[in-house]
């Protein structure tokens, strides 16, 4: 009977084996004849965090441009050091005065967040409010992301007291020739001109001054266009919404050791990770680094998460930002699975499942690896010639694996790319 169990387990072990090998045949004949996938420098792990095994690599250690892919460090970092809820104002009461300052925390009066408990706790002080400028010398733009990206909505300048997303919403309306601008306060500083040949608001790079065409627009629309930041802004934004005078003061009297949470984290994660949202990212690292060192600085939540979380990471990652919109940022494919599997281990499957895009289904992957039941589940990455994809690999014999799909400078198209990335995951999803 011993005998008769050890040779099916020998024979279902060697056919498991075979299996394994035939699949990852198919999958190099798509690496070698795909067009798309030569046109460029692809690379592509598969690991089952069951057996600790790799099932399939191709150039596992060569560094990519992940791209939005850095959003999945951000939220490591944020499991690491932030907690349930996210800090949203620091402050202290000293005889009339309500001391505060800002964390980061990008969810205030943005979106679909409920901003209730810090708006609220603001407009019903007693005291005479008072914002004070925190530890902050990180410049508006990351390192290394594109100037001229500046009215762009994913192009958000970063800053320690965030508000209304740090964006002007101009609403068209077909049956009007200007649109509603919101906040408000802008309305001032917004200017039509006749001859303009851009379409929508465009504001001057260096100052709150956005032009406008004088025409009506063909469909309603909202464009959204980031705003300079500064205290004085902030102030002048927080006197409006409040409806009272708020003061500005660049130090306070007394130390700030007292807290006032907005959100819960989770709610900031799936906000960042489904549409991938690059201004939540840059102000997540700046929240950490807050409740790291009291200093709103996004390499001290980098050197923090480098040196006590991803010492073990198999190749040094070369991250510089939170989103992804700097092209200094390399991680390797290998990396990326080490940092998924990590993530497994704050997160169980299934909450990861609802937190990251499914394809087919929600987010950035609501138009790509469509199923009937969703079987990837992932962060996507792109910038111009470079795409990643990493996350969760759900085959039909039951397995969840963990993959980083990286590309960096394809030339073909990026529908052929994806269709070629296709190929290959269905193929992991069947035979694995």
């Amino acid at each position: 009977m011993k005998k008769l169990l050890a040779t099916v387990f020998l024979s279902f072990l060697f056919l498991s084996c075979a299996t394994l090998k035939r699949t990852s045949r198919h999958i190099d004949t798509v690496f070698k004849t795909s067009p798309a996938l030569q046109s460029g420098f692809a690379g592509l792990v598969i690991y089952d965090p069951v057996t600790h095994k790799t099932l399939y690599s191709h150039n596992p250690s060569r560094y990519f441009t992940p791209a939005s892919n850095t959003k999945l460090f951000t939220f490591y970092t944020g499991l690491k050091v932030l907690g349930d809820s996210i800090p949203a104002i620091r402050y202290a009461i000293k005889n009339d005065t309500l001391y505060f300052k800002g964390t980061g925390d990008p969810s205030f009066l943005y979106g679909e967040f409920d901003s209730r408990n810090v708006l609220g706790f603001l407009a019903s002080a007693e005291e005479k409010l008072v914002l004070v400028k925190p530890n902050y010398t990180e410049a508006f733009f990351g390192p290394g992301w594109a100037w001229d990206d500046y009215n762009d909505y994913y192009s958000v300048e970063r800053n320690d007291f965030p508000i209304y997303g740090n964006v002007v919403r101009f609403k068209y309306d077909t049956n009007k020739k200007l649109p509603k601008i919101y906040p408000s306060v802008f309305q001032d500083s917004t200017f039509i001109r006749d001859h303009a040949t851009h379409d929508g608001a465009v504001r001057e790079m260096s100052r709150n001054s956005f032009w406008l065409q004088a025409k009506k627009p063909t469909e309603d629309y909202t464009q959204l266009v980031p705003f300079k930041t500064s205290p004085k802004t902030t102030q002048k934004l927080l006197s409006d919404t409040l409806h009272r005078e708020v003061g500005l003061m660049p130090q306070a009297p007394l130390k700030l050791d007292r807290t006032i949470y907005s959100v819960p984290a989770d709610s900031l994660y799936k906000a960042m990770l489904y549409p991938s949202d690059n201004f939540i990212a840059e102000q997540l690292l700046l929240v950490a680094a807050d409740k790291i060192a009291d200093t709103l600085k996004t390499k001290i939540a980098i050197d923090h998460m480098k040196e006590d979380f991803l010492k073990d990471l198999p190749d040094e990652p070369k991250w510089f930002d939170g989103s992804g919109l700097t092209r200094y940022n390399l991680f390797t494919p290998r990396t990326m699975v080490a940092l998924l599997n990590k993530i497994t281990e704050e997160k169980s499957i299934e909450d990861l499942k609802k937190l990251l895009p499914a394809g087919g289904k929600t987010g950035t992957l609501k138009n790509y690896y469509k199923a009937e039941e969703p079987y990837i589940f992932a962060k996507t990455g792109s910038l111009s010639n470079n795409h990643s994809l990493s996350g969760l690999l759900i085959t039909k014999s039951g397995k969840t694996l963990i993959f980083s799909f990286m590309n960096s400078n394809y030339t073909a198209s990026t529908r052929d790319l994806k269709a070629a990335m296709e190929e290959i995951l269905l193929l992991a999803r069947d035979k694995y």
